[in-house]
């Protein structure tokens, strides 16, 4: 972003120091309630803002927490996960069953179909939304597993123990998987690519996990396309016939960001809300965080999108103090993405970005119940997952932040601690 794009994107801050003795509070409003946008009104408060602040969100429900949805929700050990947040003590204003549907820089407003809602500072935290397979919108039996309406459609399917056929082998897909056999359904996941994870993680290391499908009852078949859908089954491009009583399909998610369409707000190619090192956009007095927002790192050399938990919780935090305190004086955001998966009896944590790496190193058999790779570049840990290793996790995870090189021979060795491998 340019120096002059920075400058102006201050602005709502020091109007705000200029109105301090007695003028009318500053109104902030964050576009979502999700975890990004409930994090982001609780860390304002936490923070010192003392100006008023609203929080819209698209659904009627109470703010809540997703993952959850794929597994306590879903199976019916929960009726719902809402946020432990009394938004009324905090004074901060919730408006629900409201969604965005545009931006006005020039007057301040987003709108909204219960009309224009003015803002001095806003935060763009819409999240993102599934893919969705051609042909299957509005389809009897098709699913989608995003928000605590889909879950609850779900949990009965589940409870009758029928046929489902999930379609996407990546995290959502193998979560769901796991949850409908537990819940004693017939379980068939149908993935395009060669294996699952495709998309996450290299080909070495997703092919170890393709044999938990089996192992816990479901069947995976990879490099199946689908060619349609219809009420009870799904047709593969080969001719397979699969009936199901349900289909969840899980392919994806990309940034919710349609509605700033025409608002001048930077969009990337993978229509990420382009920010700089502070959760700034391209437009002044306007923030964007979460699964929504792309950012620097240069930590890794390169702009990420991370659609994960973690980031909606730590984002919001830079965002509140450069709020709060100023582009001049707030943090910078380049933090070690975090996420975890619980699949097949199994806790799966990865911290870093593998991309750049040059070099990977085993910790333990990829074939038993507890393994961890790591990735090196240039010596230094950049990245890891661990399957079953909480501890390696968690102090790799501090190494990669300090950016220690390690010594490869030790990191090979799971007896060795992770943290007594710095180099």
């Amino acid at each position: 972003m340019s120096e002059q794009t920075n400058t102006r994107s201050g602005t709502a801050v020091e109007r705000s120091e200029q109105t301090a003795g007695g003028a009318a509070r500053r109104r902030v409003v964050v576009a979502g309630a999700g975890m990004a946008g409930v994090q982001t009104a609780v860390a304002l408060r936490e923070q010192g803002w003392e100006g008023t602040i609203t929080l819209l969100g698209a659904e009627p429900h109470p703010p809540y927490d997703r993952p959850p949805l794929s597994k306590a929700v879903l199976l019916g050990k929960a009726d719902g996960s809402a946020f432990e947040v009394d938004f009324a003590s905090l004074d901060i204003e919730l408006r629900l069953g409201l969604e965005v549907t545009g931006l006005r820089p020039a007057d301040h407003e987003v709108d909204t179909p219960g009309g224009p809602v003015p803002y001095d500072v806003l935060v763009v935290a819409t999240g993102a939304e599934p893919v969705r397979l051609p042909g299957a919108e509005d389809l009897p039996g098709v699913h989608l597993l995003r928000t605590l309406d889909d879950a609850e459609r779900l949990r009965p399917l589940l409870e009758r123990k029928g046929d489902v056929v999930a379609v996407g082998a990546g995290w959502i897909g193998a979560e769901f998987a796991t949850a409908a056999r537990e819940a004693g359904c017939r379980v068939t996941v149908v993935e395009a690519a060669d294996r699952p994870l495709a998309g996450a993680l290299p080909a070495e290391v997703a092919a170890h996990m393709a044999d938990w499908y089996g192992q816990s009852g479901a069947r995976l078949l990879t490099g199946a396309r689908v060619a349609a859908l219809e009420p009870g089954a799904v047709l593969l491009a080969d001719g397979t016939r699969l009936t199901a009583d349900a289909v969840v399909v899980g392919i994806g998610a990309r940034p919710a960001t349609g509605w700033l369409a025409g608002s001048g707000v930077e969009l990337a190619a993978d229509r990420s809300v382009v920010t700089d090192d502070r959760l700034r956009t391209s437009v002044p007095d306007v923030y964007a965080v979460g699964d929504c927002a792309s950012f620097p790192s240069a930590r890794y050399g390169e702009r990420l999108l991370v659609h994960h938990w973690d980031n909606a919780l730590q984002g919001p935090k830079t965002v509140a103090a450069n709020i709060v305190h100023g582009p001049a004086e707030g943090p910078v955001y380049d933090p070690v993405p975090y996420f975890w998966s619980e699949q097949f009896g199994r806790f799966v944590q990865y911290a870093g970005h593998h991309a750049a790496a040059d070099e990977l190193v085993w910790r333990g058999d990829p074939g038993g119940a507890a393994w961890t790779v790591c990735w090196l570049r240039g010596g230094v840990l950049v990245a890891l997952l661990a399957v079953g290793r909480p501890r390696d996790l968690a102090q790799g995870r501090k190494l990669i932040e300090k950016g220690a090189a390690v010594d490869r021979g030790r990191v090979a060795d799971p007896a060795v601690p992770l943290k007594s491998a710095v180099g």
